[in-house]
């Protein structure tokens, strides 16, 4: 039912009711303009939308009096239209100190916190909040001027039960809409200090633009879109073409910068990086791409990103434990990523030894300065160089389980075998050495 007051349909301020009909809504009601007409607006169309309103306010212990001021209004107007009203309070500046992160940040993550909880909750079917088309446009041009990619000109990135129903209409209508309606509202008093950045673009720079440029808001909040769109269909190019091998993230150096870059920040994600990497830190990255083989540069989080042929791998710092030796035998040997498996009964794919040929001292484990190794067929030389004829990246090769007597080694799992334990006639048992990912799974004898 449509509380007593409220007028019939209006067309001053653009509200999109489709994404609310039948649903259960709770706005994110601070008391100031634009959150009073959108609370205005949908109990006006409630009854028509079948839609269910209420509302939730959130308290950042900021602004002192005047914080608790804005509190009671909106209390007093949930109470005066019959609107159901959450309270979440929080004090923002001591959990910005505790977390090292600004005010702002901070303050957002508590908000967007509290609309989390009323949807876990299932009080509300979907949360609005008031961001309308000047917002868009005021964060666009602020991301711009700071070079942002077009990955951050995605301001308003969908979330899950977030509504945004003013989206599409503009500050003058909100504007409009208020002084048609008689809508009293609580107005922040920092909203007009200049001293901050975006109330100088709301205040001066925007409406600035808008002379020059008519509808410069609308045009800027398109463009936003288009760019964003480009940047969705860039990124499923650049995730398509990382890939997964050795406990590596591996991106090729010949993709299309767009999409290399991009495709570097999917590497750097899967690693755990996906906050505190720098512009310096992707141009590190990409001049690898004009670098040999080998080469390497260190990242945030110890991540590390080689060089490795026609393509760069990342590599996190787990995945860089060194191990120790554990006697050779049958059964399965966990050397930091990798698992190395000796079976007595064939397995498909698996390197064939003689396992009376392995001297009694044998240990299996990784790839050390002056190690030696003579393959099948003879040529010995180091196992530094064997590797690099092999085509095999160091970061796999210090990595690979080896069974080795002293500094000769006897087997490399999955590449090759010793020349001195090969199968002959004379072979009586047979080891198959096999190579697997170091999981808790992987346990038990042969």
């Amino acid at each position: 039912m449509t509380p007593t007051g409220f007028s019939e349909n209006s067309e001053i301020m653009k509200v999109d009711f489709q994404q609310l009909a039948g649903k259960r809504v709770c706005v994110a009601l601070s008391g100031g303009r634009d959150s009073v007409c959108l609370l205005h607006a949908l109990l006006s169309h409630a009854a028509e939308q079948e839609m269910t309103v209420s509302a939730l306010t959130c308290e950042h212990g900021i602004r002192g009096a005047a914080s608790l001021a804005d509190l009671a209004f909106v209390g007093k107007l949930c109470d005066d239209w019959g609107v159901p009203l959450r309270v979440f309070r929080a004090d923002v500046p001591a959990l910005a100190r505790e977390n090292g992160t600004g005010l702002e940040e901070t303050g957002r993550e508590f908000r967007y916190a509290c609309f989390q909880r009323v949807l876990d909750e299932g009080a509300a079917d979907a949360v609005a909040t008031a961001h309308h088309m000047d917002d868009a446009a005021e964060t666009v041009l602020f991301r711009l001027a700071r070079g942002t990619s077009s990955a951050g000109l995605n301001v308003f990135p969908a979330r899950k039960g977030i509504v945004r129903p003013l989206l599409h209409a503009t500050r003058a209508e909100i504007d409009a809409y208020a002084a048609e309606h008689a809508l009293a509202f609580a107005e922040d008093e920092t909203n007009a200090d200049e001293r901050f950045a975006r109330n100088r673009l709301r205040r001066t720079v925007l409406p600035a633009l808008e002379e020059i440029a008519p509808r410069a808001s609308q045009h800027l909040v398109e463009y936003a879109a288009r760019a964003a769109e480009d940047d969705a269909f860039l990124t499923a190019l650049a995730r398509a073409s990382v890939e997964t091998e050795g406990g590596a993230t591996l991106v090729p150096v010949n993709l299309p910068a767009p999409v290399f870059s991009r495709a570097c920040l999917e590497a750097l994600v899967r690693c755990g990086v996906s906050r505190d990497y720098t512009g310096a830190n992707l141009a590190e990255i990409a001049r690898l791409k004009t670098l040999q083989s080998g080469r390497r540069v260190t990242l945030p989080k110890s991540v590390e990103a080689v060089r490795e042929g026609e393509k760069i791998a990342f590599v996190c710092p787990s995945e860089r434990v060194a191990a120790g030796e554990i006697p050779f035998g049958y059964g399965v040997f966990r050397t930091g990523e990798y698992a190395g498996m000796v079976w007595g009964e064939p397995v498909e794919g698996a390197l064939i030894a003689d396992m009376d040929a392995f001297p009694a001292d044998c240990v299996v484990r990784t790839r050390r300065e002056g190690d030696m190794f003579t393959p099948c067929g003879g040529g010995r030389k180091t196992l530094k160089k064997f590797l690099t004829d092999r085509k095999i990246p160091a970061r796999i090769g210090h990595a690979l389980p080896l069974v080795a007597s002293g500094s000769e080694v006897l087997a490399v799992f999955s590449v090759e075998i010793s020349d001195r334990v090969r199968v002959t006639e004379e072979t009586k048992k047979r080891a198959y050495l096999a190579l697997g990912a170091n999981t808790k799974e992987q346990n038990g004898d042969a």
